[in-house]
């Protein structure tokens, strides 16, 4: 198979499996409280090196590793990003009311501490997203594509599938992220991340 019909058959299965699944409810969450422009960089980030992963290593990481080992340190890595989640939600209630001591002191560390702030949103959601596809359907079946196909080809249709599927989920947060609060989409990522985490750690499917 040449690489654009392996691109086009790992685009299919991927974007098909992805419907429904735990990482585009992630990026419902994402766009819900970030910008498009953002989460976009931050899904094709997470779901290019998630990818990448499956078709480098194909199943090597599952013969390695038990599964079991592997749902647990995703478990508590999700739990602990719902302990950030509330605690960037209590950080913003303090940034809010010193809001008018800012606009003073506004300048280029203030531009600078933007930029940081940007790049840290995108490499949480990359992260998130790459840790949340360990193990995952998606990337046994790229994995199991890439081993009968094209390998790049497998990246690429399997890369621009996750991320077509992902912003899906994305469009659909960021227009009820309009119509909510800041806290209360802290609270409900807050509450995503840990019901993802404990599931991982009963080794519910």
């Amino acid at each position: 198979m040449d690489l654009v019909n392996a691109a086009i058959a790992a685009f299919g299965v991927v974007f098909v499996a992805e419907l429904g699944d735990k990482t585009q409810l992630l990026a419902l969450g994402f766009g819900a409280r970030h910008s498009l422009r953002r989460v976009a960089i931050g899904l094709t980030l997470g779901y290019g090196a998630a990818s990448l992963l499956a078709v480098a290593v194909g199943g090597v990481l599952g013969a390695t590793f038990p599964q079991r080992q592997i749902e647990i340190a995703g478990g508590l890595v999700f739990i602990a990003f719902a302990i950030l989640a509330i605690r960037r939600d209590d950080g913003d209630d303090e940034a809010g009311d010193g809001a008018e001591l800012d606009d003073d002191a506004a300048s280029g560390s203030g531009a600078l501490r933007r930029s940081i702030a940007r790049s840290s949103v995108i490499v949480s959601i990359g992260l998130t997203i790459l840790i949340a596809e360990m193990g995952d359907k998606t990337q046994i079946a790229t994995a199991t594509l890439a081993a009968r196909s094209d390998p790049i080809g497998t990246w690429v249709g399997a890369t621009i599938g996750e991320v077509a599927s992902g912003m899906v989920g994305a469009l659909a947060g960021s227009m009820v992220g309009d119509r909510i609060s800041s806290s209360v989409l802290s609270w409900a990522s807050a509450v995503l991340f840990a019901l993802f985490g404990i599931s991982m750690l009963i080794g519910f499917p």
